[in-house]
């Protein structure tokens, strides 16, 4: 084959232990996350010649390969936030593409509620007071606070109120009913959500994502791996990134994410239009992240995401664009 014609499959997945883990180092989800994987595809760890991991250890890739017994010929350790994995998951496929590497291995673990729990670190809030954001960090401007200021600029700008953001809330956790591996089951009200404590106005708690433990793993291979594999191939068939700014002062527009670049590329490389999705899996570690990440994309025009999640058009059943079907954040 010539270089970058190979096809490219997420041919296995699984999820480690999940939720309240009080018994395991992330070291240990992380063998988890990729025997479960691997057992998932049908192949055995001599087929991984890559590796993709980030936030763990002094030199992340390095050292969880090590423990995971992975010596990889390709790695990546990119760490860019929320979007981290699917980068990752990205750059993966072109490398198989182009012959650098045959199958590799994403994988996360984290014990971040367990950690908190026994007071081994502290809930952070921020990502640190160097470089340019040594200008916000004085006035309290945390990671919550730079969301909320975001979702009050979309709300002002667009007229989203804080019903239809609880919405987004509400449906997640109708879809979370529906999975035995979600943390919280219970069904809630768009009142449940107005009436908890105040986060960061205009966000309550509910308007938040969880802390949790656990972890999780994604094999992708070349195509000639899948006749190998125990499950149907799931094909890559387009992916973007995007870069916009750290600083909330070199945000152009807070109404606007970078999935509206990100976005348009990977549907542009798929060749798909936004139309013809089925459901779709979005980052919400805030209601605000999802209703505007929905806009960007493209499943309704800018200003209108408040009305579309109005509709409760995000739920498993019954929903016209099923979002985060497992129950998200």
């Amino acid at each position: 084959m010539t270089p970058g014609s190979r096809k490219v499959a997420v041919v296995g997945v699984s999820l480690a232990d999940c939720g309240r883990v009080d018994d395991a180092t992330p070291y240990t989800l992380h063998a988890q996350a990729a025997r479960r994987a691997l057992a998932d595809a049908g192949l055995g760890r001599e087929v991984v010649d890559g590796f993709a991991s980030a936030g763990l250890g002094t030199l992340a890739p390095v050292e969880v390969a090590e423990y995971l017994g992975l010596r990889p010929t390709w790695v990546d350790s990119t760490s860019v936030g929320g979007s981290t994995w699917e980068v990752m998951a990205a750059h993966a496929a072109d490398a198989i593409a182009m012959g650098h590497a045959n199958a590799v291995l994403l994988v996360y673990g984290s014990t971040a509620r367990a950690d908190i729990k026994a007071g081994r670190r502290t809930g952070n809030l921020s990502f640190g007071a160097r470089g340019p954001l040594q200008f916000e960090v004085p006035y309290g401007h945390t990671l919550i606070a730079k969301y909320a200021m975001a979702a009050r600029r979309h709300m002002i700008e667009h007229g989203t109120t804080i019903e239809q953001l609880a919405q987004v809330a509400v449906q997640a956790r109708a879809n979370a009913t529906l999975n035995p591996e979600a943390m919280f089951r219970d069904p809630i009200t768009v009142d449940d959500v107005l009436s908890g404590p105040m986060i960061a106005d205009p966000f309550t708690k509910l308007h938040c994502c969880i802390r949790s433990d656990g972890g999780a793993a994604v094999l992708l291979a070349a195509e000639e791996f899948v006749r190998d594999c125990r499950t149907p191939p799931v094909w890559v068939l387009g992916a973007g990134e995007h870069v916009s700014h750290a600083a909330m002062s070199e945000w152009p527009d807070f109404t606007v994410g970078p999935a509206a670049v990100s976005g348009r590329l990977a549907f542009e490389r798929a060749g798909v239009r936004p139309e013809e999705i089925d459901f779709a899996e979005i980052y919400d570690a805030f209601t605000y992240m999802t209703l505007v990440t929905l806009e960007d994309l493209g499943f309704c025009g800018k200003g209108e995401g408040g009305a579309f999640v109005e509709k409760g058009r995000l739920r498993v059943r019954g929903g016209e664009l099923p979002v985060n079907t497992d129950g998200g954040g």
